[in-house]
């Protein structure tokens, strides 16, 4: 092949499809789009899962948990395999092994059993760590960031998409005559579909890098200068970006998991109109996540690494003060309005994040990007429980939250992102052999 196609991108040309590079970033946002539907199927379908399984405040909670618990060690294995194994091997796996439960979670009858199929689909969301490493993979250092924060927010872009999309599907097999409790078991069998035909194009039309795949080219790297996973999470810049991550894209899976059922219960909706105000979240990914990553690239051209943590530390800071503007929201118009700020501002706090994440250190990135993810998951996690509460509302949940990620925010001022190893492609790594 041409060197000079072979190299990582230097340019994001978003209509471009021709090129393993970009044939690669676009296969790679629209399968992470896809897993979305599979992993966040369900939660627009909750008011009905909700009143045919019987299941209670702390059930519904705790189904929450579930959701993104399991994502927390995934994203640490998939961080690792990454690294090792590949990145088309490794989602591959994931989307064959994630579209069982999914396909099969209508057999769920009772609480416990559809408690073990959400905890079984919560694995799906390391599929984020492979979006964000095979897009690093792909582009030059200093387009990292804005090609991150695309795929990733086209992507996340699905889990404001199947917050309408799953109600319709089950309307339109509820207009073929069955009950919305068959309806919403039969629902979910599209997304575990999708995602089993997106493995087959993941695997066949994407590589590992620009030269190839790992099984086709050796790593020059001497295995003694290969950066373990302990000594690439002894930096405290991997945790402070952890910590801010479980803010803002802890904050969004919280959300999506529990907007519907919000709107729902605090202005009397039915499930589609519920699950439209709700898709409105998740829709703010088309720019807002990306806006987020090109602001940083720019930032970082003319005050480095410590400019992008001063960004990301104010967009934690705003978005904090929007949640408990939303939390107070007493009316649906500053209920949406008040969304819409916040969602502007996390999402672009997530973008900023993974400006920075390939840069802490270039020879780990897959393990760096797995523990940040990670961070983002548990972050979710911890938010879930005050959800499950019966002594507060979603109200003052939200409240709690707001009050947190702005702390959270202004402790990040205090960071100094400005000692990161000096930026080279992770392809450097990589020769054909």
């Amino acid at each position: 092949m041409n060197s000079r196609v072979n190299k990582p991108l230097e340019t994001l040309p978003i209509f471009r499809f021709s090129g393993i590079q970009m044939r690669t970033f676009h296969i790679t946002w629209l399968t992470f789009f896809v897993c979305f539907f599979g992993w966040f199927g369900l939660a627009p379908l909750m008011p009905v899962i909700r009143a045919d399984l019987g299941l209670t405040k702390p059930q519904v909670g705790n189904t929450i948990i579930a959701a993104v618990s399991a994502t927390i060690f995934a994203r640490l294995i998939v961080g690792k395999l990454c690294d090792t194994w590949g990145p088309r091997n490794t989602y591959t796996a994931l989307l064959v092994l994630g579209a069982f439960p999914v396909m099969l979670v209508g057999l769920a009858h009772d609480y416990t059993t559809f408690l073990l199929f959400r905890l079984a689909i919560g694995v799906i969301g390391a599929s984020f760590v492979i979006t964000q490493f095979h897009t690093s993979m792909m582009f030059a250092p200093k387009i990292k960031g804005t090609a991150n924060a695309v795929a990733g927010g086209w992507g996340n872009l699905g889990g404001g998409i199947t917050q309408l999309a799953m109600p319709l599907i089950m309307a339109t097999i509820v207009g073929f005559g069955y009950t919305k409790p068959e309806a919403w078991r039969l629902a979910m069998v599209v997304p575990g579909v999708l995602m089993l035909l997106m493995a087959y194009i993941y695997y066949r039309f994407t590589s590992d890098t620009p030269n190839g795949n790992y099984q086709q080219i050796q790593r020059t790297t001497v295995k003694g200068e290969r950066v373990s996973f302990w000594k690439a999470c002894a930096d405290i810049r991997v945790w402070a970006l952890a910590l801010a991550y479980g803010c803002c894209f802890g904050m969004e899976i919280t959300f999506d998991g529990v907007a519907s059922l919000y709107f729902f219960d605090n202005f009397q909706m039915d499930e589609t109109e519920a699950g439209f105000w709700a898709m409105l979240f998740g829709f703010m990914n088309i720019f807002a996540r990306a806006l987020g990553g090109m602001v940083a690239d720019k930032v970082g051209v003319s005050y480095g690494m410590r400019g992008k943590g001063v960004l990301l530390a104010s967009m934690l800071l705003l978005e904090g003060l929007g949640i408990m503007l939303f939390a107070n929201a007493g009316s649906l118009p500053l209920a949406i309005v008040s969304m819409i700020t916040f969602a502007l501002f996390l999402k672009m706090a997530n973008g900023s994040t993974y400006a920075i994440v390939p840069f802490v250190n270039p020879k780990a990135v897959g393990v760096i990007s797995g523990v940040v993810g990670a961070g983002g998951n548990i972050g979710g996690m911890l938010m879930g429980f005050l959800f499950k509460s019966q002594s507060i509302s979603y109200g003052e949940a939200f409240l709690s939250i707001g009050g947190l990620v702005t702390i959270a925010g202004l402790l990040l001022f205090l960071v100094n992102f400005g000692n990161a190893t000096v930026a080279q492609p992770v392809e450097a790594e990589l020769q054909t052999a």
